[in-house]
């Protein structure tokens, strides 16, 4: 009698997820045929394979690097369905520092370190590892006066005058130089320690990058046109943390314990300058694509919504004074708006935070996106340009750019992973997209995140 598949259980699971019926069939020429869950075996090889990682790791922390017991055993709010290795590696992070408390939002997997959709929060310290690369990645969306019947006719010249307009892809300079007085703040450059960069910080800013970073264009409830960007601080974010990392000793990888740091150490201060800088950072190149977009469509801003989703603010929980490191995790107090997007083929969300007992246990923070399905490297063995075109083609997407890694079939849907967080967010509007700008195919982004 043949042995039972140890990994069929988890690759029929990811089959369904993938909106696939496990026992139906996929021919081969000059071959049986075989279930499509098989398709799947792989995936769920790796999922154990990278478990196995994470408590290889565990016991490496346990054993090297001693916590505190007040701070031992913080509790762990989970909010949707993971895989053991997300919710392992989640722990580990948990293992090390001041750890007061912890969440993974819905649309959290693995990540450098600390999981993506992962949020901690520390007293008197902070995580280099859990901010991350990307420092102060976020999303922007700004509604226009603008009717999408007015532009309708003009999408295609439209979407190809921004990818012809804004930098995507890595080591890019923006041709257009960009002022802004952030470069005037020699304070902020000292303290930082960055002021070797700022020149290059100038040419990069307003470069979108790669990987699923995007300019988006969008239609609401009432037919009015929303612009969405999301990206982060580019080239600075990536050397800050990578020099601050290296500084505290650090490891680069997805198994290796966070880089935790005393706040008032003299890295710490300056780690969290640089931090701040890339932030401010991020802020303004967002602002400089959206505005060189709404110039390309024409028309008023009439609202805008503008979050990070890789960064750490000093915030109150239970009246104590903490560091709350979100990684991949957008912030969500009560009436605070959050821009949301789907993946290109779906539609995106702006959300507003919600006062309840799942709200504060979720240190008021919320998704950043749909979640990936499936890496980028899976996504590119498994999907076809073919069914992604007829997938963008259904939904009315006109796309510049992009890659299989890309994919719509390669996220989750965003409803489905929004009703995880149902009372401690609201809707406000929902977003179709119409338009969208992606660095090209063979684009490889360094700056991770």
């Amino acid at each position: 009698m043949r042995r039972p598949d140890p990994y069929q259980e988890r690759a029929r699971a990811l089959c369904l997820a993938a909106g696939v019926d496990p026992d139906s069939r996929i021919e081969r020429p000059g071959q049986r045929s075989m279930p499509a869950w098989s398709a799947y075996r792989d995936a769920a090889r790796q999922e154990q394979l990278v478990a196995q990682q994470a408590a290889e790791s565990a016991a490496g922390i346990a054993a090297s690097r001693p916590q505190a017991p007040e701070y031992q055993d913080a509790q762990l709010q989970v909010f949707g369905q993971h895989e053991e290795a997300t919710i392992a590696q989640m722990r580990n992070c948990m293992a090390v520092g001041n750890v007061v408390a912890g969440v993974i939002c819905a649309d959290g997997h693995l990540g450098y370190a600390q999981p993506v959709g992962g949020v901690i929060a520390y007293e008197k310290q902070i995580s280099i590892s859990g901010v991350g690369f990307d420092i102060g990645c976020g999303n922007m969306a700004v509604r226009l006066d603008t009717p999408f019947k007015a532009i309708e006719d003009r999408v295609g010249p439209i979407i190809r005058d921004t990818a012809q307009t804004i930098s995507f892809g890595i080591g890019r300079t923006n041709q257009e130089r960009v002022e802004h007085e952030l470069f005037d703040d020699g304070d902020a450059w000292r303290e930082s320690d960055m002021e070797a960069y700022r020149q290059k910080a100038v040419a990069q800013l307003g470069t979108v990058g790669s990987g699923n970073h995007y300019v988006d264009l969008m239609r609401d409830e009432e037919g009015l046109v929303w612009i969405g960007v999301h990206f982060g601080s580019r080239g600075l974010g990536h050397t800050s943390a990578t020099r601050y990392l290296k500084a505290a000793g650090g490891k680069d990888g997805t198994h290796v314990p966070p880089a935790v740091i005393d706040e008032d150490s003299e890295l710490g201060r300056r780690y969290i300058a640089a931090m701040q800088l890339a932030g401010r950072y991020s802020y303004a190149g967002r602002e400089w694509v959206v505005e060189r977009v709404r110039k390309i469509i024409g028309g008023n801003v009439t609202d805008m919504v503008h979050n990070h989703h890789n960064y750490a603010w000093r915030e109150t929980h239970n009246r104590r004074d903490l560091w709350v490191v979100r990684k991949g995790a957008t912030p969500a107090f009560p009436g605070q708006r959050g821009f949301v997007g789907g993946s290109m083929g779906d539609d995106a969300v702006i959300i507003e935070g919600v006062d309840s007992p799942a709200a504060k246990a979720s240190l008021y923070s919320t998704i950043h996106g749909a979640g990936r399905l499936f890496g980028r490297n899976e996504a590119k063995r498994r999907f076809s340009r073919a069914a992604m075109d007829r997938w963008l083609t259904e939904r009315g997407v006109t796309l510049i750019g992009a890659d299989l890694d890309e994919s719509p079939m390669a996220y989750r849907r965003l409803p489905e992973v929004l009703a995880h967080h149902a009372g401690t967010v609201k809707v406000l509007h929902t977003l179709r997209p119409f338009a969208v700008a992606m660095a090209g195919a063979g684009e490889f982004d360094p700056f991770k995140d």
